[in-house]
């Protein structure tokens, strides 16, 4: 049998994390997809309804919260990936340079809007 290879050491806090980031953005996802697509049908969305729902200080926070843990959760999971096809040295450091400035143009830009359609 071959042998596994994994990047994240079983029990460290990247691990730890990956799985908590990945049970929360399963329950929100639920919440969002029945939210949006069952309660109001998506041809029935509107800037004005999102900009409601953003109003209310509940679904802001879980919103925010949904964009930090799905983009923790999404550049980990990359970054993991890359470093198990074999990345190190200066490839693996560019890498982290490039991922992490992706993520905070990501979170940045969220707040950004998330802020905009609330009304801050």
């Amino acid at each position: 049998m071959a042998q596994r290879y994994s990047s994240f050491s079983s029990g460290s806090t990247a691990w730890l994390l990956q799985r908590i980031t990945a049970a929360f953005l399963v329950v929100v996802l639920a919440f969002h997809f029945f939210n949006l697509h069952f309660v109001t049908h998506a041809y029935e969305i509107e800037f004005a309804g999102s900009q409601a729902r953003m109003q209310n200080v509940g679904y802001f926070v879980t919103m925010i919260l949904f964009l930090l843990t799905a983009t923790f959760h999404g550049v980990n999971g990359v970054y993991n990936a890359l470093v198990n096809q074999g990345i190190d040295g200066v490839q693996k450091r560019i890498a982290q340079v490039v991922l992490g400035a992706a993520a905070l143009l990501l979170v940045v830009q969220g707040i950004r809007v998330a802020n905009t359609l609330a009304g801050f």
